[in-house]
């Protein structure tokens, strides 16, 4: 029979501190409501926690684990991951340690809940800033989430995404979780290495990826060397507007490796930017012809480059006018970054993917996913080599700094090293997407004196991407959680056919070496996210309801034109319509409106509740409009009523006991 105890741990590990009665109590009610429902393990067990555990096999490990990641009703989370949307086009909202999923932020893609695009004048003006070159693109790829910074640190306030299909990156307001900005890449047609930013905002990086000529005009590929680049690009964010200005951001073109993810140097290395790149040699897929796939030809070297930017420099050098013209957007030539000293490359192991910076900001750890090694930089060693002046070039004259003269150390991981987070304690922690693992391994000094070694591994569940430690990517890393960000989960979920959901897992690194525990699995069902930040909830600031009756989401401030309760109307101007409604529990002002088929019908909202549950919605079917409407939100839709007849609209957020009642009509006479 097996024994346990309420708190019990495994052997060595420190009790966690904090760990309220009301969650060790919960956590049981908790398992004895799953064994209720039945589990094909004993279903329908009931009795004390005892028997619960022992008729579900539960060791020691899963109590605690329970215990560990039970959050009660109406408790909130002590952090929160930003995740990408992966194919989804939008970002997810998820509370940590319960890995509950609170919100997805509607970003590039429509979202019919929250009435992003579907009639909604203000949302489909941002989508509409995502087109390319006049054609609309209503799908995404996001990929990598960064949080806006003061001071090296998350200050709650925005957070940003990158479209690696699109070559688009959007602004989204942490005050209301709601997309303010898309600005599309005018020289790329797609991107990876975005976004990132840099420690007080001013610059959202967004790295390139495949090598095109730049602004994707037609260049034969016979003329790859020669004609096609690759660039970053820096975004100019003013924090006062809440905007990104394009009229102050430049790019850089690079030779056309392929570049990959980029870092925003910290504290002593402030004011560089490192990227990493791939595909040096220059492959151009040529299968048909009898080359080389992808696959061998881009990683045939035993070194890429690791791409160190002069950031300070660059945006003084195009300050200065140091730039081109692409598309009517600035960029650096390669040569002047060349002569001005921009840019210099590091040899880096073969394939890498990713580029962190630790906490100090004093390394740069790389990984080469065919390489067992994290391989770690000195930024001290590397400016001394900058300054000593490199002896080599590559093929377009980048200076190259040798890799003993940049080099710290290396530390042997094991089987398909990605990416990095760190913790408050010295330690790093990497994805091993062959191995399915993470390795925590030591900083050398200043962080630890017995450094650059491995210290353990734990197995995930599978094929682990992207990785992320509580705040593990600022100046003052948290520690405690970590998340692996899982491609594959195969065995772990009831198949709900072939197509299979990621698997984001929650694991304790509050131990020492070996000591790390799989808390928690959270099935992503949605598409393939790639990378989270992990931020301390009491650091955001949302707002309950919006501040002021007739606030715009769009402008963060009150519309003039905002319907007002007692000055609702209908009026006609020619064969415009243009109606001002208000919302409340459990009614629209007006009930009816009526128009001729071909008017163009301008239709103003507001919800003037300000209870902080009662959002409205309105859909009017046959014409594909949905909005939701929070509290003290106005809105306004635009459209043709082309269609005659008789439409109902209604309410299509359950807002209250006469929620059905909550209806209108919309008559189009022929």
């Amino acid at each position: 029979m097996r024994h346990w105890r309420l708190g019990a741990r495994s052997p060595g590990r420190p009790r966690r501190a904090g760990l309220a009665v009301v969650a060790m109590v919960g956590a049981l009610a908790l398992v004895a409501a799953a064994c209720d429902s039945g589990n094909g393990n004993g279903g329908g067990v009931s009795g004390d926690a005892s028997d619960i555990a022992e008729a579900r096999n539960l060791s020691d490990d899963d109590i605690r684990a329970a215990l560990m990641t039970y959050t009660p009703s109406g408790v909130h989370d002590e952090y929160i991951l930003i995740a990408s949307g992966g194919h989804a086009g939008q970002v997810l909202v998820i509370g940590m340690p319960s890995m509950r999923i609170l919100r997805t932020i509607a970003v590039f893609t429509p979202e019919p809940w929250q009435g992003w695009g579907y009639g909604n004048v203000a949302t489909e003006e941002v989508l509409d800033q995502g087109n390319i070159e006049g054609k609309e693109i209503n799908w995404a790829d996001t990929h990598h989430p960064a949080l806006s910074e003061t001071e090296g640190d998350y200050d709650g306030q925005f957070v940003f995404i990158n479209d690696k299909a699109g070559g688009r990156v959007a602004t989204i307001d942490l005050r209301d979780f709601e997309t303010k900005q898309i600005v599309k890449n005018p020289i790329a047609i797609n991107d990876h290495g975005g976004t990132f930013v840099t420690p007080n905002t001013e610059w959202i990086i967004e790295g390139g990826q495949y090598a095109t000529p730049l602004g994707w005009d037609y260049a034969p590929i016979e003329n790859y060397n020669e004609q096609y680049r690759g660039m970053v690009t820096f975004w100019s964010f003013d924090r006062d507007a809440g905007r990104i200005d394009p009229s102050q951001s430049f790019a850089m073109e690079l030779p056309p490796y392929w570049q990959d993810l980029c870092d925003a140097g910290k504290l002593v290395s402030d004011g560089w930017v490192f990227c990493n790149s791939f595909n040096t040699e220059l492959a151009t897929g040529a299968t048909l012809e009898g080359g080389e796939p992808f696959e061998a030809g881009a990683s045939a070297r035993d070194n890429d480059y690791l791409h160190v930017i002069n950031l300070n420099r660059a945006a003084e050098v195009a300050a200065a006018g140091g730039t081109t013209d692409v598309k009517g957007f600035p960029v650096i030539p390669l040569q002047t970054s060349i002569d001005e000293g921009l840019l210099h490359f590091v040899p880096e192991p073969k394939s890498p993917h990713g580029v962190d910076i630790a906490p100090r900001g004093d390394y740069i750890v790389i990984s080469g996913k065919l390489d067992p090694h994290v391989t770690i930089y000195s930024f001290e060693k590397i400016m001394a080599a900058i300054e000593a002046g490199p002896t080599e070039t590559d093929d377009y004259g980048v200076p190259i700094i040798s890799l003993d003269d940049a080099m710290e150390a290396q530390v042997e991981l094991g089987l398909g090293p990605l990416h990095t987070n760190f913790d408050d304690q010295g330690y790093g922690y990497t994805s091993l997407f062959l191995d399915s693992a993470v390795a925590r391994w030591s900083l050398g000094d200043p962080y630890r004196e017995d450094g650059w070694k491995l210290e353990g591994t734990i197995p995930v569940h599978y094929n682990i991407g992207h990785i992320a430690t509580a705040e593990g990517d600022t100046v003052s890393p948290d520690g405690q959680y970590l998340v692996a960000l899982n491609k594959w989960s195969i065995d772990r979920f009831f198949p709900a056919g072939p197509l299979l959901p990621q698997n984001f897992q929650l694991i304790d690194i509050s131990g020492e070496g070996e000591d790390m525990q799989l808390l928690y699995d959270l099935p992503i069902p949605d598409a393939e996210p790639h990378y989270v930040q992990i931020i301390k909830a009491d650091k955001l600031d949302p707002f309950l309801v919006y501040p002021e009756i007739g606030y715009d989401p769009a402008t963060m401030s009150v519309d003039p034109n905002a319907p007002k309760q007692g000055e609702e109307r209908i009026e006609r101007n020619g064969d415009t319509v243009e109606i001002w409604m208000t919302l409340v529990r459990s009614h629209y002002t007006p009930e009816r409106v009526e128009v001729n088929q071909g008017d163009r019908v301008i239709w103003h909202f507001t919800n003037v509740d300000t209870a902080q549950d009662a959002t409205h919605g309105f859909a009017l079917p046959g014409y594909n409009i949905n909005l939701s409407l929070e509290p003290g939100e106005t809105a306004t839709i635009e459209f043709d009523a082309d269609q005659s007849g008789v439409f109902t609209w209604y309410c299509s957020e359950f807002c209250s006991a006469l929620h059905l009642e909550m209806a209108g009509y919309f008559l189009v006479a022929p």
